[in-house]
């Protein structure tokens, strides 16, 4: 078996439901992993879109995630050591996607094995995270989901 990452949320490559967006709850989906290679000592995990108009658009920064976890929950919020870093609407934590009206969206989950537990803050920035950690991935597992329907005018972001 090799690394894989899953949601009950959506299926992989569909619609990512409102609950997840902006025109929604604005909550992070609820994630599970398996087969974590060994050696591996904690996880990170990066939500983005590659395809906004003012380049990736960083929705999700996580780090510090306990090798033993198996899942992150709905709600982010953890006492285990986990750290959430600054996306690109220059607030900690999750923002769900929020495209402009009218152009469809492709959203990658990435989550990182990783041979470290990293020294990273809550807050850092996305290019701290990928810094701490270059030269440390094990593996790594990715899914996707769109955005293909029209989003409210409330949009908040070129995303």
């Amino acid at each position: 078996m090799s690394f894989a990452l899953k949601t009950t949320a959506f299926a992989v490559g569909s619609e990512i439901p409102k609950k997840y967006t902006c025109d929604g709850a604005d909550v992070s989906p609820a994630l599970n992993w398996s087969d974590a290679p060994a050696g591996m000592q904690s996880l990170a995990l990066i939500a983005d879109d590659p395809y906004a108009p003012v380049g990736t658009w960083t929705h999700w920064i996580i780090c510090s995630i306990p090798a033993k976890a198996t899942a992150l929950p709905e709600v982010e919020e953890s006492s285990d050591g986990t750290r959430q870093g600054t996306n690109d609407f220059k607030r900690i934590g999750y923002g769900g996607p929020c495209p402009p009206a009218g152009k469809p969206h492709r959203y990658f989950f990435k989550l990182y094995a990783l041979d470290i537990k990293l020294d990273v803050k809550t807050g850092a920035s996305r290019k701290e995270l990928e810094r701490a950690m270059k030269g440390h991935v094990l593996s790594r597992a990715k899914i996707d989901g769109q955005i293909r329907t029209i989003m409210s005018v409330h949009s908040r972001h070129p995303d």
